[in-house]
């Protein structure tokens, strides 16, 4: 936020205490009907007119200054360019590039290109396994 906006921000918020402030000092119209007799209006500050004009006056200046300055503070915040969430700044991950398709993940236990001969016998229950042909490599998991 510039300095310019902060400045108009805190004087649009006097405007509003200031606002509230004068609308709660003047008396309702049920207070007049005490004048009329001789309530002592004529030794106010004011005069023998009482405060009347003069805060409905000083009133209307200001909601008139609050309704440019809503105005003003619209136009100030629409021209920015700058992200002002949080969401806007973050910088989305890098993405990875998806797998080719027919791959299949390294995570099986390798399995033989050539199937067993079909000749081989099996061994019967409690015999012990041939021992591979030596041609064929003996393979160790891996770790």
């Amino acid at each position: 936020m510039s300095w310019v906006q902060t400045l108009a921000v805190v004087f649009h918020v006097l405007l509003a205490a200031s606002i509230i402030g004068l609308v709660l000092i003047q008396r309702g119209k049920g207070a007049d009907a005490g004048a009329g007799f001789g309530a002592g209006a004529s030794g106010t500050v004011f005069g023998s007119r009482g405060s009347g004009s003069f805060l409905s006056r000083t009133t209307a200046v200001l909601a008139t200054l609050f309704f440019l300055t809503s105005l003003g503070l619209t136009y100030l915040f629409s021209q920015q360019t700058a992200p002002s969430s949080v969401v806007d700044r973050v910088q989305p991950a890098p993405t990875v590039p998806a797998p080719a398709a027919n791959t299949v993940p390294d995570m099986l236990p390798s399995v033989p290109a050539e199937p067993a001969p079909a000749n081989q016998a099996v061994p019967a229950a409690g015999e012990q396994p041939a021992a591979a042909p030596a041609a064929a490599p003996a393979e160790t998991p891996a770790q």
